[in-house]
């Protein structure tokens, strides 16, 4: 019972200080509604995001990549892959719009980075360093409140309501998040592992998260 105990504890939380993740990935191995990880930030307003991740699937159903949610808005920023094809929805204050006719072939590592500025409304993902059409959302309304992020689920509510059926599988590293829309060049500079600005947000090199149920953390296999 002691070890079971333990073992609880382990799935249960990690880690209330920053810790430095370079070289490190999450491994999402099991369909659950419930093992995912939390992001913490102190930060409650946002005119404008620029999120950055790598991530590694077999999955051809949907699921959601990054999720933060706010006490209004379930949807305030979302990263979700449609299971019609190489779809990829960005959702900011609860508006969203299609990202189509993308490449993201499973078993492979493929670098994501979304922008959307409340100021123009527009959005625009970068798939392995090639941008894609503009695309408005929504705009005069930043995000306000205080956040609640996912990685591994997609909230329905403020901080829950997940679904087995939109869990990611898989593996995810090298999250940054900002409070700005990033230039290009910087984009470019951050799929190609250069010398860029490390998130203002989250900072994989100074990430602070929690993690729930049967998350690993182990070393990176991103080549």
């Amino acid at each position: 019972m002691e070890k079971f105990l333990v073992l609880m504890v382990m799935f249960a939380t990690c880690c209330a200080t920053p810790q430095d993740l370079s070289g490190k990935m999450f491994v999402f191995p099991k369909e659950t509604n419930t093992a995912h990880v939390k992001l913490l930030t102190t930060k409650t307003e946002f005119n404008a995001v620029t999120l950055c991740l790598r991530f590694f699937t077999d999955l051809s159903r949907n699921y959601g990549l990054f999720s933060l949610s706010t006490p209004t808005h379930s949807n305030d920023f979302v990263l979700f892959k449609i299971n019609s094809g190489d779809v990829i929805r960005i959702h900011a204050r609860d508006g969203g719009t299609d990202f189509l006719a993308l490449s993201f072939p499973p078993n492979t590592w493929h670098s994501m980075c979304a922008t959307w500025g409340s100021d123009t409304g527009v959005a625009q993902l970068w798939v392995d360093g090639k941008p894609t059409v503009r695309r408005f959302i929504l705009s005069g309304q930043p995000i306000t409140g205080a956040p609640i992020t996912i990685l591994g689920q997609e909230q329905d509510t403020y901080g829950g309501s997940f679904d087995a059926n939109q869990a990611f599988i898989g593996m995810i590293t090298k999250v940054h998040m900002w409070d700005y829309v990033l230039s290009p060049s910087e984009i470019k500079r951050y799929v190609n592992d250069e010398n860029f600005t490390p998130g203002n947000v989250f900072n994989w090199r100074a990430l602070e998260f929690e993690i729930t149920g049967q998350v690993l953390v182990e070393q990176n296999q991103d080549a």
